[in-house]
C-alpha cells in the first residue's frame, strides 16, 4: 500500500476496463470494482477533454448507490481526437477499418478524463497524449480487426497490443494515458484528496 490513509478509504472503481482494474493494481492501490453501464451520448458542441470530462461525469451521476463518508467513486472515460472529431468505440469491423486508416501515418490525441466523487464532493482532471501512426498497411489494419478486439476501445485500437507495438512510432505525454488511466495524475490526486 503506497500510502497507509487510503486504508481508511474505500476506493469503488466503476469501470469493467480490465486495464485500469490492473493499472490500479499496479499502484498497490486496493479497490472494489463496480461497474456502470450508461449511453455515451454526449451535447454536439463539447470538443476533446470536454467530451470525456461530461462523460465521465454522467458515470458518476449513474451510480446507483448511496456513498459512504469514506468512498470515493472513480469513474473515467477515454476519447481519441483527430481532427475536431471524436472517434468513440468502433460498432463493426467497417468502422474500425476507417477508424484506423484515417489514424494512418497521422498525430492524433488521446485524452482521459477521471472524475473522483464523494459524498461531498466532485473533481475531474484529465490527460492528454498525443500519439502518431505509421503508415499502416491494409493487411496491418485487416489483421488487427480479425486477431484482436477493437471494439471495446475508443479509436478502434489498444496501444499495448499488436497494432500498438508495431505502428506507433512515437507518443508524447503519458503511456498509461493512451492506455486508459493516467495513473500518475490518479495517484497525485487521490493522495491530495486523503491528504
Amino acid at each position: 500500500m503506497p500510502n497507509n490513509k487510503l486504508k481508511e478509504y474505500r476506493i469503488i472503481l466503476a469501470s469493467a476496463s480490465p486495464r485500469r482494474q490492473q493499472f490500479f493494481r499496479e499502484m498497490e492501490i486496493d479497490f472494489i470494482v463496480d461497474p456502470i453501464h450508461i449511453q455515451e451520448i454526449y451535447p454536439d458542441h463539447l470538443k476533446g477533454a470536454e467530451i470525456s470530462d461530461y462523460l465521465a461525469e454522467l458515470k458518476a451521476g449513474g451510480y446507483p448507490k448511496n456513498l459512504a463518508p469514506k468512498d470515493i467513486l472513480i469513474t473515467s472515460d477515454t476519447v481519441v481526437w483527430h481532427y475536431n472529431i471524436s472517434l468513440a468505440k468502433p460498432a463493426d469491423e467497417k468502422e474500425a477499418f476507417s477508424m484506423l486508416n484515417t489514424l494512418s501515418n497521422d498525430w492524433h490525441e488521446v485524452i482521459t478524463s477521471v472524475c473522483f466523487t464523494t459524498n461531498k464532493s466532485q473533481q475531474t482532471v484529465s490527460q492528454s497524449t498525443k500519439v502518431k501512426f505509421k503508415t499502416l498497411s491494409h493487411w496491418e489494419i485487416e489483421n488487427y480487426i480479425q486477431n484482436y478486439n477493437p471494439f471495446d476501445k475508443a479509436g478502434g485500437y489498444g496501444i499495448q497490443d499488436w497494432i500498438g507495438l508495431i505502428g506507433i512510432e512515437e507518443i508524447q505525454g503519458s503511456y498509461t494515458n493512451v492506455v486508459g488511466l493516467p495513473t500518475q495524475l490518479v495517484y497525485k490526486t487521490l493522495m491530495a484528496m486523503v491528504g
